[in-house]
């Protein structure tokens, strides 16, 4: 294994565009790359442009008739199929939308295929995690789940066993669903709870089914959950499921909209917060999957203050490299941003909350606190079907 980290790049991209004043404003992805370059750690990373997704790796996951609804909507947008979720005001249609979503999907499965043939340890794909799309049809800004596939592919190429860890404000619900029986998958998603966010799923109660049952875990976090308790949920259920599952190979989802900026969702959580669960997806790696980890972006709607650092910090750590939160980040990249979208951009790479505190679980849990209740709902819903004690 050569140890080297790849960040999977192609300029493209940013053609993953739904017209204006949608969320989804490709130039995060834009000003992102610009940071990592900014910082100089695309010469820390082997910067590698897979092809698409072609026909037999998308139906690895999604029905051919919707690759099929998704490439006449990409011709003809105005004539998008609506029942398939496509031309909806989540999921606008517009001209090469198959063909610039087949390119993301290619990203993640080219980061997966070089981390399982130990072209790279760790590989990073920030324009991904899309993982709303279902197998048939688009959801939540997604057309094609690139999450999905890569593990799809994965398991195509022999993995046995593939961890899915989901820190997005949303459930990772394409995910889930995709590998609903699929015992070699073990999906956990970290969420703002279902009552108060889309897409309404997610509950600790969804385990799975069939003989994937209870390998679908769900942590369903109360509106206004900050810094420590986000944390804490996170190692209150991850490590010991990893510890217990032993998979072949980390794939993580690293929306950026659990953010107390983010204008879509509910959480209080900082930079630094997600920097430290991006720390711990590296170490936990490390710990249980012989250091094979393939890091995906996911959503993140506050485009210039929070998506471009926190994605740039997950690049760091990837690359072995990471950015120390007191970083000031370089005047010219500021300029370029105000020139693309007239927002001021931040001046250090921290929210001033490093290092981050939480109380381990282990050391106890409050019944009455409303975050606490979450997770132990998680731990007796789950960790009972995988002889653990709850």
């Amino acid at each position: 294994m050569s140890g080297r980290a790849q960040l999977m790049w192609d300029e493209a991209v940013t053609g993953y565009d739904f017209g204006p004043g949608h969320p989804m404003d490709p130039v995060r992805l834009a000003l992102t790359r610009k940071l990592v370059g900014a910082f100089g750690l695309d010469r820390e990373v082997e910067v590698v442009a897979a092809k698409p997704a072609g026909e037999s790796t998308l139906q690895l996951v999604h029905r051919e008739d919707y690759v099929d609804a998704v490439k006449a909507a990409s011709a003809d947008p105005a004539g998008a199929d609506g029942s398939y979720g496509l031309g909806t005001m989540d999921d606008p249609a517009f001209a090469g939308m198959h063909e610039v979503s087949a390119l993301i999907a290619g990203q993640s499965v080219g980061a997966a295929e070089a981390v399982w043939r130990g072209d790279a340890e760790h590989a990073v794909n920030f324009a991904g995690g899309l993982h709303h799309a279902m197998p048939g049809g688009a959801s939540g800004f997604c057309i094609y789940n690139d999450a999905s596939l890569a593990i799809a592919r994965l398991l195509e190429l022999g993995a046995e066993r593939v961890a899915y860890v989901d820190v997005d404000v949303h459930h990772g619900d394409g995910v889930q669903a995709a590998f609903w029986e699929d015992p070699r998958v073990l999906t956990i998603s970290l969420h703002e709870h279902p009552r108060t966010l889309f897409p309404q799923t997610g509950w600790p109660e969804e385990v799975g089914a069939g003989a994937g049952e209870g390998a679908a875990v769900n942590v369903a976090l109360p509106a206004g959950t900050g810094d420590a308790g986000w944390v804490r949920a996170f190692h209150a259920v991850v490590p010991e499921l990893l510890a217990e599952f032993r998979p072949q190979v980390l794939v993580s989802q690293h929306g950026a909209d659990t953010h107390f900026e983010d204008p879509l969702a509910h959480l209080a959580v900082s930079l630094d917060a997600q920097r430290a669960v991006q720390l711990a997806c590296h170490e936990l790696a490390h710990e249980h999957a012989g250091g094979k980890w393939v890091a995906l972006g996911g959503g993140g709607y506050a485009v210039v203050d929070v998506v471009p650092r926190s994605w740039t910090h997950l690049v760091g750590i990837a690359a072995g490299k990471p950015v120390a939160p007191e970083t000031v980040i370089p005047e010219g990249w500021r300029q370029e941003a105000f020139a693309r979208t007239r927002q001021l951009g931040p001046q250090r790479m921290t929210d001033g909350r490093w290092p981050v505190s939480w109380a381990a679980w282990e050391a106890g849990y409050d019944p009455g606190d409303r975050l606490d209740q979450a997770v132990r709902a998680t731990r007796r819903a789950v960790f009972p079907l995988r002889g653990l004690l709850p």
